[in-house]
C-alpha cells in the first residue's frame, strides 16, 4: 500500500530530513523526491523518484534522459522534467566555472570531468575546441563539428578562424567516442596531425586532444600520442 509523505513520520520525510541534516545527508532518491515535491494519486514523491531511477539506471542516466522521456513517467510533467534538467545544467555550468579558473594542462581533472558531463554519454560524435589564453586559462569551449571526426570533415581553417576571433594563444581538441573505447584510431591520429600542422603555421599550438566516453577520458598528450601522430607516416 502506498504511503503518502504527509502520513510518514516527520523525521522520515525527505524535505524535513534535508532541512534538519542538510541535503548532503539525503539519499539520491530523497534528493529527487525533494525536487519532485508532490506525488500523484496512489504514488508518493519517493516512489516517483524510484521509478525515475529505475527507468534511467542511475543518476547519470537521469541527467542524460530527454525531457520527453522524463515526462513519460507517471507523476512527472514536462514542467517537472524541465526543473530536473535545469538542476543538472546548473551543475555542468558550475563545473565549467571551475574549468575557466584553472590550468587544464597542469590540473586537467576539472576540464575532463566537465567534458565527460557534457559529451561523454552522447550517441553521436561531437568535436569540440577549447580556446586558451597565454596563461592556459580557458577563454571558451565550442562544439564546431558533429559527426564522425576525420581530417576530411574537420576544417582547420574554421578552427583557427575561431581561435583568432577569440584571440586564443593555444587550443585543445576534444571529441567523444560513443562506443565507449578510449583508444585513438588512426583517423584520430591523422586528424590531430592535420590540426597540429595548421597550428604551427598559425602560431596557435595544439596542447592536447582529449578522447571522451561515459567511462573516462584519454589525454593524447599524456599518453604520448601527440608525438606519435606527428612522426607516423600515413598512407
Amino acid at each position: 500500500m502506498t504511503t503518502k509523505l504527509k502520513n510518514m513520520p516527520e523525521e522520515n520525510r525527505p524535505r524535513e530530513r534535508g532541512m534538519k541534516y542538510g541535503p548532503e545527508n539525503l539519499t539520491t532518491r530523497e534528493l529527487l523526491a525533494v525536487l519532485i515535491r508532490c506525488g500523484t494519486k496512489g504514488q508518493s514523491a519517493l516512489e516517483t523518484a524510484d521509478k525515475l531511477l529505475k527507468a534511467a539506471g542511475d543518476l547519470n542516466g537521469v541527467a542524460r534522459m530527454p525531457m520527453e522521456a522524463i515526462s513519460g513517467i507517471r507523476g512527472l510533467s514536462m514542467t517537472k522534467a524541465l526543473e530536473l534538467k535545469s538542476c543538472f545544467e546548473l551543475s555542468r555550468r558550475m563545473m565549467y566555472e571551475d574549468v575557466s579558473r584553472g590550468d587544464p594542462i597542469q590540473d586537467p581533472e576539472a576540464l575532463e570531468m566537465w567534458l565527460r558531463s557534457r559529451m561523454g554519454a552522447l550517441h553521436q560524435e561531437e568535436f569540440m575546441v577549447v580556446f586558451l589564453d597565454y596563461a592556459h586559462h580557458v577563454i571558451a569551449a565550442e562544439t564546431l563539428f558533429i559527426g564522425t571526426a576525420s581530417a576530411s570533415l574537420v576544417s582547420s581553417r574554421e578552427i583557427y578562424q575561431r581561435a583568432l576571433e577569440r584571440r586564443a594563444s593555444f587550443i585543445m581538441l576534444a571529441h567523444n567516442h560513443p562506443s565507449g573505447s578510449l583508444e585513438p584510431s588512426e583517423a584520430d591520429l591523422r586528424l590531430t596531425r592535420h590540426v597540429m600542422e595548421a597550428g604551427l603555421t598559425m602560431d596557435v599550438p595544439v596542447l592536447d586532444h582529449l578522447i571522451i566516453s561515459d567511462t573516462g577520458c584519454l589525454s593524447m598528450r599524456r599518453e604520448g600520442y601527440l608525438e606519435e601522430c606527428m612522426t607516423k607516416q600515413y598512407d
